[in-house]
């Protein structure tokens, strides 16, 4: 019983943490075509695109390990999307607004940028800008393709990309930071579901035909959240209550969506991804995955409980950076560390908090 116990609880993370820690290690086999990725969200998601679309200052200890300078990723290190990359043996999705990046877009783009949000629709950069961003991108790409331009994407290449979609985190903390009570942020639910459904809807209409959605966070436990947020109703592991039962029930509506548009959108791969498991687990268990104080910022100030102050945040004059962030789940507050997202893709890519089960390669290997 011991022995198992420790074997599927202790090696088998380790196990995944070395296999990750291989940049060029191939996970996945794209044998048919070279994967193409477009992906739309928000900071979970963003590398760069913040940075090189506002000229927003994201300095350094942001991506002190693996890039050993600030890429404009919000981490110490690579990202989820980052690593799923990797798995697929392909380059890192460029930020779509990153002019002085040198590439050429030929293995996707990445439209993600911090802060966004579903809603309002007409605000830089909502999840609707986004999408006008890649038709716009989209149409002049062909358009260069036509003419003759070579090693570009053409119309087949765009048909078998993989869209991901990662947002929904700050319509609910949004709607939390102005005073709504949980009622009305609940309310609020079905139109940023509407939002994320049109997305999809006008994307397959575009021709795409594989969709990969994550779910939103525990962004109850977030130690920015609870350094915010006054009387706190806690569960049992310190996080927010009433804000992860609302990240619970826009999961649900997200979940739901995806089983529609799996049966309105005929030869549709739509694949729903549990992030939301995946994060309460590692606060749940992480002393498990080698992490100490699973509530608290590596980088930030005040130190303990939270170590964040939302006038002193990472990277700017008077925050100061833990000695070692693979300890640690939070980076700065809002965003984890590379050593969380290494388990997160992990998970990601076992393919069990994913509905229906699907590898990720599964857009370009058949």
């Amino acid at each position: 019983m011991h022995s198992h116990f420790f074997f599927f609880f202790f090696l088998v993370p380790l196990l995944c943490l070395l296999l990750l820690s291989f940049p060029h290690t191939v996970h996945c086999q794209c044998s048919k075509r070279p994967p193409v990725i477009f992906n739309f969200g928000d900071s979970n998601s963003d590398t760069g695109g913040l940075a090189a679309g506002l000229g927003f200052p994201i300095n350094s200890p942001n991506g002190r390990i693996f890039f050993h300078r600030s890429t404009g990723r919000f981490s110490d290190g690579r990202l989820l999307i980052d690593l799923l990359c990797q798995s697929l043996n392909t380059s890192f999705v460029s930020p779509y607004l990153d002019s002085l990046g040198g590439s050429k877009f030929t293995n996707g783009a990445n439209f993600a940028v911090a802060g966004s949000a579903t809603l309002p629709k007409f605000v830089p950069f909502s999840l609707t800008i986004q999408l006008m961003q890649f038709l716009h991108y989209k149409a002049r790409t062909l358009e260069l393709v036509n003419a003759g331009s070579g090693n570009l994407i053409n119309d087949e290449g765009f048909q078998n990309a993989l869209y991901m979609i990662d947002i929904g985190q700050n319509d609910l903390a949004d709607s939390f930071s102005k005073n709504l009570t949980y009622v009305q942020v609940v309310k609020r639910i079905p139109s940023i579901i509407t939002e994320i459904k049109n997305v999809i809807k006008t994307l397959y209409n575009q021709g795409g035909r594989n969709f990969w959605i994550h779910n939103t966070g525990p962004f109850g436990c977030l130690p920015q959240k609870l350094s915010l947020v006054q009387n706190k109703d806690l569960d049992p592991y310190g996080c927010i209550s009433s804000y992860n039962s609302a990240a619970r029930v826009f999961n649900e509506g997200l979940h739901h969506l995806c089983v529609e548009m799996r049966s309105e959108l005929k030869d549709a791969n739509v694949v729903y991804v549990d992030i939301y498991s995946i994060k309460y687990d590692l606060i749940a268990n992480a002393t498990k995955y080698g992490f100490s104080s699973p509530l608290m910022a590596c980088c930030g100030f005040g130190g303990p409980p939270y170590n964040y102050n939302i006038k002193v945040t990472c990277g700017n004059p008077g925050s100061q950076a833990c000695d070692d962030g693979s300890k640690f789940i939070s980076w700065d507050g809002i965003h984890h560390t590379e050593a969380a997202n290494t388990i997160i893709a992990s998970k990601v890519l076992s393919t069990a908090y994913s509905t229906p089960r699907t590898t990720f390669d599964f857009f370009c290997r058949s």
